[in-house]
């Protein structure tokens, strides 16, 4: 979907080398783009004719069991830092495939699995290094300039270039309850209905998201199921294992599945569970909202819009929020969006060119259709390059907040490729 060419790439190794590029942009009014992960759909961590800061060299991961921390460079994936955490069975909440990238995730919010029992990545963010517009390194923490520590914890990309991001751990694992239970989509509004009930009644260690799509040809689904439209209850449970059976009993209530593979399994693992689904060599395209509940008329409308999938790696996620994360005050950190329980991302994806235009309208037929029972927030890192009209509710209640500390820290807005916050005058 994204075919740019910057006109030089610095690959960096240290904050050093981005502070000389930061100044080498700044100096000569290039086009910056900033490329951690390189994960997000929306494509601008890649810029045309500009200069493009690579990060993808700094992949450094220090755990300190010790204090519960981690050290973490903006080059590093998900699967690495879990990895590091993992061998002392510790864990920070992160996202879900472990080929994103942990600054881009980490700026924009952050949620997965934990986020229920810890809140979101930036609620355990506790510090971090900034390459601010001036090309200057700075410290940023609860007492070391607060008030950039607040706006990169939601803010995207717009006050800096982190080099370095420090996060604070939680036990968790090595295993966790998880996995998946499918179930036929005959049943889809009955099993939705049920669904809403058990997640407003889940304990803070149990998540459950649901995926609406065509059944891939998993080894542990029937043949005859292949390419059906399916309702998926993607599971994990962070609590001691012991009471998952109990967690898990009311889910597990809602009809006959075709399959139901949960149990033990390393947390490791489980964080690479949905990376088939975003493997590189497809077009995508997204579009996304936020609810505070999952209404009777979103359920319909969500219900009848599988039946017209336009292909067949195209699927809607409904991530569980909630829990710790709704607890935390909706200004505390620059991402805004505590009352959503619920996130929908129409994640659309197709191989063939000839798909692309059947594919887009879908995605916003669909996200016309749901936008009557939506907050009217959207998380930052779902939105496509497309959707500039929808920055002030990515930043929410934040917005002006944001647009005062932009001009302090990047008046001329030289980190504008990202979904911008533009500096008050």
């Amino acid at each position: 979907m994204i075919d740019r060419r910057p006109a030089a790439v610095v690959r960096c190794h240290g904050a050093s080398d981005v502070m000389r590029a930061v100044r080498l942009a700044r100096d000569n009014g290039l086009l910056l783009a900033v490329r951690g992960g390189g994960h997000n759909i929306s494509g601008n961590a890649v810029c045309e004719g500009g200069l493009l800061i690579d990060l993808s060299p700094m992949r450094s991961v220090r755990i300190d069991p010790k204090t519960r921390s981690a050290r973490v460079e903006p080059g590093v994936t998900l699967g690495e830092f879990d990895k590091e955490a993992q061998a002392f069975a510790l864990a920070t909440p992160l996202g879900i495939n472990s080929t994103t990238g942990v600054a881009g995730l980490t700026l924009g919010g952050g949620f997965g699995w934990l986020s229920r029992k810890f809140g979101f990545t930036v609620d355990n963010l506790t510090s971090a290094d900034v390459v601010t517009a001036d090309g200057t390194l700075l410290q940023a923490n609860a007492t070391d300039n607060p008030d950039l520590f607040w706006g990169i914890r939601g803010g995207g990309g717009n006050f800096g270039v982190v080099t370095s991001f420090e996060f604070k751990l939680h036990p968790i694992g090595p295993e966790v309850v998880s996995g998946l239970i499918v179930h036929p989509f005959a049943r889809a509004r009955e099993l939705l209905a049920g669904y809403r009930q058990v997640a407003a009644q889940a304990p803070d260690e149990l998540t459950i998201w649901v995926v609406l799509r065509k059944a891939p040809p998993l080894p542990f689904l029937p043949a005859e199921t292949h390419g059906k439209e399916i309702v998926v209850f993607a599971v994990c449970y962070t609590g001691e294992p012991g009471k998952a059976q109990e967690a898990l009993a009311p889910l597990r209530a809602l009809g006959e599945p075709i399959a139901d593979v949960i149990g033990p399994q390393p947390y490791a693992a489980w964080q690479t569970a949905f990376d088939p689904l975003l493997t590189p060599g497809a077009y995508n395209y997204w579009k996304s909202h936020n609810f505070t509940a999952l209404s009777d008329g979103l359920v319909d409308t969500l219900v009848d819009s599988i039946g017209t999938l336009p292909t067949a790696e195209c699927e809607v996620f409904i991530a569980q929020l909630g829990g710790a994360s709704g607890r935390i005050a909706a200004d505390a950190t620059a991402f805004p969006h505590r009352d959503a329980n619920f996130v929908m991302n129409v994640h659309t994806r197709w191989r063939e060119r000839e798909d692309q235009e059947a594919s887009i309208k879908w995605a916003r037929g669909l996200f016309a259709a749901t936008a009557v029972h939506a907050t009217g927030g959207v998380y930052v890192n779902f939105m496509p390059e497309d959707e500039t009209d929808r920055v002030a509710g990515a930043y929410g209640s934040n917005y002006a907040r944001l647009m005062a500390l932009k001009a302090k820290f990047d008046p001329d807005n030289l980190f504008r490729l990202n979904q911008n916050i533009q500096p008050t005058t």
